[in-house]
């Protein structure tokens, strides 16, 4: 796939952009805080729905404006054109696919795959869990729209369990009812985790050539840590065993007011050489730990799902010695479309230059290089 035409309006620094795209390689060049990384930004916000950058979406829209607008035209594998676009203000999101405005945002979802790398990506491997989990579940909902309304359903029925374990007047507590709302929990997280393990599975698959190919440091895996173990899950009677682990905790639970066990509590781990890249490897290490963790998911979009994802690399070669940007380019030959950020073209491959369109951004306006 790959994306033909983006047209801005409001967003960030930009007033009113219409680009369109080189299906291969598409540059952008200019100092910082010109509207390069808001380019990025705003494709993967296309893409996505919501920004890499900021919890508030509201900051996506231009200083004094009252809306932004982003829209795009892009080539599926069944060579089709069609059309994305997403309205937002203050009351909220309104998404578009072909000029039909969708009521779910499960709806709209996975049509157009992006993945990004930017220099915040190190926060996969420092960050917290939660930091983690909200990786796991953006890259989840591009392969699969269903889990996007599972997650939210998960979400709806933890915190009806909370609200409930929050009750002032725990004499009034109806054992039964908690009990019902704990069952429809635990479906949820059997679901959920199955799902996860699976997503981690088809990474691993592809995560040590990957990183043997760009590195050759050793072997890199992901280990997903879960109340359910990889041995629960083959358990007939897993339900049941669920139930005990949370009866075990409803004391502490009450006490506590909130859900003590749950998926929206797991977490995962990276390991080089069985060794924790977080507390074990340099940050030269962690880098490339987290590049070949994207690439992977390359590996597994094709694999998968038979589809080219677009890639968004924003301003990561600086930070890569000549032997690592060429090995890291060496997997960008496969016929995926590119956009690359840098605030100079001597860091960028000449190579991919040669099959690049080159635009010069300064102060949100985009010339393109004849």
């Amino acid at each position: 796939m790959f994306l033909r035409n983006l047209e801005l309006n409001n967003f960030r620094n930009i007033s009113k952009v219409s680009l369109n795209f080189n299906k291969n390689i598409n540059i952008f060049i200019g100092n910082n805080a010109q509207g390069k990384t808001n380019i990025l930004e705003s494709i993967y916000f296309l893409a996505i729905t919501r920004s890499h950058r900021t919890h508030n979406e509201l900051n996506l829209i231009k200083n004094e404006e009252l809306y932004t607008k982003v829209s795009g035209v892009y080539n599926n594998n069944d060579e089709m054109v069609h059309s994305l676009s997403i309205l937002l203000n203050e009351k909220g999101k309104k998404v578009s696919v072909d000029n039909i405005v969708q009521k779910r945002i499960s709806n709209y979802l996975s049509r157009l795959n992006v993945i990004m790398f930017c220099p915040d990506d190190l926060e996969i491997i420092k960050g917290s869990p939660s930091v983690r989990r909200r990786f796991l579940n953006i890259e989840l909902s591009q392969f699969r729209n269903d889990y996007v309304l599972l997650l939210k359903e998960y979400n709806q029925i933890l915190k009806q369990r909370n609200e409930y374990l929050k009750q002032k007047n725990n004499a009034k507590f109806d054992r039964t009812y908690f009990d019902i709302i704990t069952s429809k929990l635990i479906d949820k997280n059997i679901e959920l985790v199955k799902i996860r393990y699976n997503f981690i599975n088809k990474i691993n698959e592809c995560l040590e050539n990957v990183f043997d190919d760009i590195a050759k440091m050793g072997s890199l895996k992901i280990k997903y840590k879960s109340f359910i173990s990889k041995e629960d899950l083959n358990k007939a009677d897993l339900k049941d065993f669920l139930i005990s682990k949370y009866n075990l905790l409803f004391t502490n639970e009450l006490l506590q007011k909130t859900t003590l066990l749950g998926c929206h509590k797991d977490d995962f781990k990276m390991y080089l050489n069985d060794l924790d890249v977080t507390e074990f490897c340099s940050q030269g290490q962690q880098r490339l730990s987290v590049l070949s963790l994207k690439l992977a998911e390359i590996e597994v979009f094709i694999k998968e799902k038979n589809k080219k994802p677009v890639i968004l690399l924003d301003d990561i070669f600086s930070e890569l010695d000549e032997v690592k940007k060429n090995n890291i380019i060496n997997y960008f030959k496969k016929n995926v479309q590119i956009f690359i950020t840098t605030t100079d073209i001597k860091d960028i491959n000449e190579e991919l230059k040669q099959k690049s369109d080159i635009y010069v951004v300064d102060n949100g306006t985009f010339k393109k290089e004849e």
